[in-house]
């Protein structure tokens, strides 16, 4: 029986275990601040007994769906809930599949791998294992949902650390979008630029200060740097966090360093490593790779260089002779780590 709002009371017989806020707001890409609201504003949410915490059921679960869906679509929060409410769910909890309205957040492609649905009909791949905060964050996104994106981003960080949240959900999740974009011309590009902006904040939030210059000598910085043309520094951002969270100093000089400045910052700062970032092909200069590795200063019979540390797809199989190329974040810190003190 529902309350005087709607609600639906639990469904103590019902197999399907109830969800927590937290748990349910990672499975639909919201933020738990926003199932409170709809739960408050607009009886979209489960009984509480006792005064207990909520545990959603199947029934509460098929209904925020349906707002999802409505709301994503552009439906004022009221007229959505209101016809979540009415619409409600198939005898059993679950929704009725093909109702008009009714919200897919995610599904399994034919070849078996998750994706979540987006407004228009598509889906997003994501992969054949991911994590659930993936499938969170991509529907999050889909909708435009920068609170939500901002939230799940956060507790990512705090749950798994800079290095397990960038490799295992924010950059599976990015690279859905990417394909998506890639695939459909420029209709999910706003999708695509929301995610990277919370991405990059959410990076620079947890990336600590510079650590002041003290004690013996040590190793010159790390500089991390994208190859002139180049424009994507997401994976340096992380790189950059991932650095100051073991307390290697690094310097980050972003997006197109030219190739002069690159040069002349190597000078002045005599760094323990150059990471260069090529995302394409086409930005790689192996030429530039070799001048920064030749380098040397440094007193004569104790002469110091670089070690220059290729990063992106877009030095693949290309020959590098003396130069290095980890695969992944956690290898580029194991080799960064070791070599800068």
């Amino acid at each position: 029986m529902d309350d005087q709002q709607g609600r639906a009371a639990p469904d103590a017989a019902s197999p399907v275990p109830a969800l927590t806020t937290g748990a349910l707001a990672r499975r639909l890409g919201l933020s738990p601040t926003t199932l409170r609201s709809w739960d408050r504003r607009y009886g979209i949410g489960p009984a509480r007994a006792d005064g207990r915490h909520r545990r959603w059921t199947p029934h509460d679960v098929a209904m925020l769906e349906t707002m999802c869906r409505l709301t994503s679509a552009g439906v004022p929060p009221a007229e959505a809930a209101r016809a979540a409410r009415e619409e409600g769910p198939a005898e059993g909890g679950e929704a009725r599949p093909g109702a008009p309205g009714t919200a897919q957040p995610a599904r399994d492609t034919p070849d078996g791998t998750a994706a979540a649905r987006t407004r228009s009909g598509g889906v997003l791949p994501l992969g054949a294992a991911v994590r659930t905060e993936c499938r969170g964050l991509a529907r999050a996104a889909v909708r435009l949902d920068a609170p939500a994106v901002e939230e799940q981003l956060a507790t990512a960080v705090a749950e798994y650390g800079v290095v397990n949240a960038w490799q295992e959900v924010m950059m599976p999740t990015l690279h859905a979008v990417g394909r998506k974009w890639a695939s459909s011309g420029d209709r999910y590009v706003e999708v695509e630029h929301l995610l990277s902006w919370h991405v990059s904040t959410t990076l620079r939030r947890h990336t600590r200060p510079a650590a002041a210059v003290g004690g013996p000598p040590a190793p010159g910085p790390v500089i991390l740097a994208c190859v002139p043309g180049e424009q994507h520094t997401l994976p340096l951002e992380a790189l950059h966090a991932a650095l100051s969270e073991l307390r290697v100093p690094a310097r980050m000089f972003g997006a197109a360093v030219p190739a002069e400045a690159l040069v002349a910052a190597v000078r002045r700062l005599g760094p323990a490593a150059v990471v260069l970032w090529a995302q394409a092909r086409s930005t790689a200069s192996p030429p530039l790779a070799r001048h920064i590795g030749d380098m040397r200063w440094g007193v004569k019979g104790a002469r110091a260089h670089p070690l220059v540390v290729l990063g992106g797809p877009g030095w693949a199989g290309r020959p590098a002779p003396g130069l290095l190329r980890p695969t992944t974040l956690t290898e580029a810190l194991d080799l960064l780590s070791s070599g800068s003190r």
